[in-house]
């Protein structure tokens, strides 16, 4: 376990999950504000972190429930046809679908972003909250909803990496908790840098569309199939932290040029 964890590829995957749990929890944390700020201010400071412990709770338990779907590897029908070989288990059925609403749902984020950034926002604000009560039950459900993305992308960097499907939940947990512990402790920094720099979300949104190709090549390899004799391969997850590590580095370095001051001539 502990050779597991202090492994290159774990602490690499730990790294950046931590990092898109936290990009992926900025919504989460403005919808949490916008409910907590129709309450007294007495209130909104214990709201907000009970938003984010439920946030945890419920992504944990949401890990445990989805860990054991990509646990169940054992084909229950296979296809074989002239031109394609295919072996369907519950892995590959929950990866290749999780791969799909990804894609889904980081495009459609994007999207949404570019053209309304306001939208989500003011209808958490049009809804009446008159109570702790109601605060918390809003707020679980949208916890619930920003949950599935953040699980299906903790499933995607961790899938793999361990024979022992224990491990990999484990990772994916430590990664959680780290993530909820950093935005309770510094929600309000990580929103003011976000809202200065909106490409970062944009930017964690874009890997959000890798990890989806990814899951959907590995439920392809993991269901052993084939397309005229030619077999779907697993996208080494290598490749996916040079991108994500690249793009880091070329957004610091934009971040860096547009800061300086320019030259009159």
């Amino acid at each position: 376990m502990i050779e597991f964890l202090t492994s290159s590829d774990a602490i690499f995957a730990l790294l950046t999950l931590t990092f898109l749990e936290i990009i992926l929890g900025i919504d989460n944390i403005v919808f949490i504000s916008i409910a907590a700020n129709k309450l007294p201010e007495e209130q909104r400071g214990k709201v907000t972190n009970i938003g984010l412990l439920l946030a945890m709770v419920q992504r944990i338990i949401l890990l445990f429930f989805v860990s054991f779907l990509v646990g169940l590897s054992k084909p229950f029908y296979t296809l074989d046809l002239n031109w394609m070989h295919l072996e369907l288990s519950w892995q590959a059925i929950i990866l290749f679908a999780g791969g799909l609403f990804l894609i889904y749902k980081s495009t459609s984020e994007i999207r949404e972003k570019v053209s309304d950034p306001k939208h989500d926002e003011d209808e958490v604000k049009g809804k009446a909250i008159k109570s702790l009560q109601q605060a918390i039950i809003q707020i679980l459900i949208i916890d619930f909803i920003f949950s599935i993305d953040s699980i299906l992308t903790a499933v995607g960097m961790t899938n793999g990496l361990s024979d022992n499907h224990n491990y990999n939940l484990i990772l994916m947990i430590i990664a959680v908790v780290i993530s909820i512990i950093i935005m309770i402790g510094f929600a309000n920094k990580i929103r003011r840098f976000i809202d200065k720099n909106p490409s970062i979300q944009i930017l964690g949104l874009s890997f959000l569309i890798l990890i989806g190709f990814m899951l959907i090549t590995e439920a392809g390899h993991l269901s052993h199939t084939t397309f005229f004799d030619k077999k779907v391969g697993a996208i080494p997850k290598g490749y996916l932290y040079f991108a994500i590590a690249f793009s880091l580095f070329v957004e610091f370095l934009n971040q860096k040029i547009s800061k300086k001051p320019t030259k009159k001539v």
